[in-house]
């Protein structure tokens, strides 16, 4: 289980250019295979999954504990729907087990450099490929009202890389898409209406 230490605008943010630039250094896993961004455990995460043209997008709320070698319900789904990769991302980047321990209120930086590094996941998909997005962020986007705010900048920014968004599994009696866990092996991906989704928030 990971608390945070306190709120994130206590702590010193590694930009995402400066945490991609160290990473892979630590020789603590297979950089040719996983990026994983910052690759030192801290109060925040980036980017963490494997290397390919085409990956899938998970998007979940915001980290945890997971390191390389791990989110196997991740990986197993983008394998089961032609995905040669995966890569989990967040709508806030701060670490907490407990969503109820995320930041009360937006730390404009920290929110700024996960979107720098969302940039940086889309301009690296395949030329001549759609980066696809898997929203699977659950109810948890109840939890704080700066998250939709965020998913939105997210619409956005992937709206200029053409990218399309996808859920997996039955979504919530609110229209949340549904959190990677305890979906089938098997699962197959669907279109998802990103923008009638985020205006049934309002």
């Amino acid at each position: 289980m990971h608390i945070p230490s306190g709120a994130s605008q206590t702590i010193d943010i590694l930009s995402f250019t400066d945490a991609l630039a160290l990473s892979g250094r630590s020789g603590e896993y297979d950089a040719r295979r996983w990026i994983y961004v910052p690759d030192f455990y801290t109060e925040y995460r980036y980017i963490l999954g494997t290397r390919g043209d085409n990956p899938l997008i998970c998007i979940g709320i915001n980290p945890s504990t997971a390191a390389p070698d791990t989110l196997k319900s991740v990986s197993r789904i983008a394998g089961g729907n032609g995905f040669d990769s995966w890569i989990m991302f967040n709508v806030y980047a701060q670490r907490a087990t407990r969503p109820d321990d995320m930041d009360r209120e937006l730390n404009r930086e920290l929110h700024e450099e996960n979107m720098a590094a969302f940039r940086y996941i889309l301009s690296n998909v395949a030329q001549g490929i759609s980066p696809a997005i898997w929203a699977a962020w659950g109810t948890i986007i109840e939890k704080r009202p700066y998250l939709p705010g965020c998913v939105r900048d997210m619409v956005r920014i992937g709206e200029e890389y053409g990218a399309h968004w996808l859920c997996a599994g039955k979504r919530s009696a609110n229209g949340h898409p549904h959190h990677p866990l305890y979906l089938r092996k098997d699962e197959k991906t669907e279109s998802f209406d990103i923008k009638n989704y985020l205006e049934s928030l309002n």
